[in-house]
């Protein structure tokens, strides 16, 4: 129990979701449309204590976090990376083939997925160059019956993310994929090749 206050969560998610969409509606391009849902997630989900809990951070971390969208691209082989918030800089368009770790589970299962603890995951696989993230969650993107990307917010200490902040993110998801398609994010990605 982190002793969050869930109904205060969700109030302040439906006011950012709706300012992430609206906003988003009015951007100039599909990036610049997801950058305002990836922002939203990255400042809102996860709990802000869950590093001065023991254990949380190990030696030598610090808590961060990061949030982005990893596109599927047209021959669907690779996952590449859009719209990042927290990220290193060499890391912007990051490509990563698209059945790698725990992105490539989302996109086969087309299901969202919670990471509370990576550590107590073996299958979990870095993919931030700078730092191995200790919690994450993953909302698929589904437009059609098809993933074309997934939303992704992680940070470094464990257990920074529990079901509700899964819950929400997949939601925030669901109007990344209709901001996505009403952008033509699918010209957009094929024109990053």
């Amino acid at each position: 129990m982190t002793g969050r206050d869930n109904a205060a969560l969700h109030a302040a998610a439906l006011l950012a979701l709706a300012e992430a969409t609206r906003a988003g509606g009015q951007a100039a391009d599909a990036e610049a449309a997801l950058r305002h849902l990836t922002q939203s997630s990255h400042a809102l989900l996860g709990d802000r204590a869950a590093h001065t809990r023991p254990g949380a951070l190990k030696a030598g971390e610090r808590q961060f976090f990061v949030a982005g969208v990893f596109l599927v691209t047209p021959d669907r082989r690779q996952n590449l990376l859009v719209a990042d918030v927290g990220f290193p800089a060499e890391q912007r368009r990051l490509r990563i083939p698209v059945d790698l770790g725990h992105p490539g589970w989302v996109v086969a299962n087309r299901a969202p997925l919670l990471l509370a603890d990576t550590d107590d995951d073996p299958g979990f696989r870095q993919i931030l160059k700078t730092a191995r993230m200790g919690s994450a969650i993953y909302g698929p993107m589904v437009w059609r019956g098809q993933v074309v990307g997934q939303l992704i917010t992680a940070a470094q200490a464990r257990h920074t993310f529990a079901q509700v902040d899964l819950d929400l993110l997949v939601g925030f998801a669901a109007v990344a994929a209709a901001l996505y398609i009403a952008h033509d994010g699918p010209a957009f990605l094929a024109e990053l090749g």
